[in-house]
């Protein structure tokens, strides 16, 4: 007898119990029905590279188009993506339905405007895109083109699937948004939650270890560098000790601001406008327009009781 035939594994044993604990799981959901499925994260990789090679087909596309092919490849490539994206906005408006009882009328009109609208706005995004790639390769001298930074920089990575996913996200699909989100923190070390609202040329330099709330707000020309975390203070519960949930409490960062390696910023506090926050700085009150935090800053400021302005 060969080694593999002396092996037992004992495996309907454990697929049995699976099962069991399977069923029990459903039915402590109220699903003793088939349940709904939940949108894929393979599909939404898919999905994103798509997207992502019709904002810039010439770099992240097919690298082989000429001038006439373009617009029959973004053409092509939008309309596979965008029908892959409604069958996955489906899926989450059918779980969310059935998680809440909502009824469910109406959701296959619903997930063609959200797609419809989604689809509109990508030339906005491109625009922004365009600014944020303008910035980091303002932002960097070790940057040799605006190619090299679209194709190598994670940052850029990351920012390219958080303009998706704040789109989808301000459109009423969080659960999508938030496995886009996902899908760049695994590829970047860059955690950006699709709520946070992100104004144009933004950078995030090297990035790994960058956290961004969901209720942050970022204005224009801002730059982060790595293991910056823009993070909530506390956690308000209610009466029941259950969190609350969707209220402000996360940082608002201003135009022209620049935040280094390791600094954390919590709470609802703002970093007045043309501010630099330096490295490891631990910061949990507001600063006024203008201001140059470091360590020995906030460790004087914690001594005298102070607070910001």
């Amino acid at each position: 007898m060969t080694t593999f035939g002396k092996m037992h594994w004992n495996i309907d044993s454990v697929v049995s119990e699976l099962r069991e604990i399977r069923v029990k799981s459903l039915v402590s959901r109220q699903r003793e029905n088939k349940p709904p499925k939940l949108p894929s994260r393979k599909v939404l990789v898919e999905i994103v590279q798509g997207l992502s090679a019709v904002l810039f087909p010439n770099r992240l596309g097919s690298g082989e188009l000429t001038d006439e092919a373009i617009d029959y490849f973004v053409g092509h490539t939008l309309d596979a993506a965008l029908r892959l994206l409604y069958g996955q906005v489906c899926r989450e408006l059918q779980f969310t339905a059935e998680e809440s009882s909502e009824d469910s009328t109406g959701q296959t009109e619903r997930a063609v405007q959200i797609v419809r609208d989604f689809a509109a706005r990508l030339p906005h995004l491109r625009v922004l895109l365009d600014s944020d790639l303008e910035a980091a390769y303002q932002g960097d001298p070790a940057a040799r083109s605006i190619d090299e930074v679209l194709v190598c920089y994670p940052g850029i990575t990351a920012i390219i699937h958080h303009r998706l996913a704040h789109e989808l996200y301000r459109l009423g699909t969080p659960l999508i948004a938030r496995m886009i989100a996902e899908i760049a923190h695994s590829e970047t070390g860059i955690d950006i939650h699709p709520g946070a609202s992100i104004g144009g040329h933004f950078f995030i330099d090297h990035g790994t270890g960058v956290v961004i709330g969901e209720t942050a707000v970022i204005g224009q020309r801002v730059r982060l560098y790595q293991a910056v975390t823009l993070g909530a203070k506390r956690f308000p519960a209610d009466e029941n000790g259950t969190l609350i949930k969707g209220i402000a409490r996360h940082p608002i960062v201003e135009d022209d601001v620049v935040i280094y390696a390791g600094a954390t910023i919590l709470g609802r506090v703002t970093i007045g406008r043309g501010s630099t926050i330096g490295g490891n700085v631990w910061l949990t009150y507001s600063v006024p327009p203008g201001s140059h935090i470091t360590q020995a800053k906030t460790r004087s400021d914690r001594l005298d009781g102070g607070t910001g302005f």
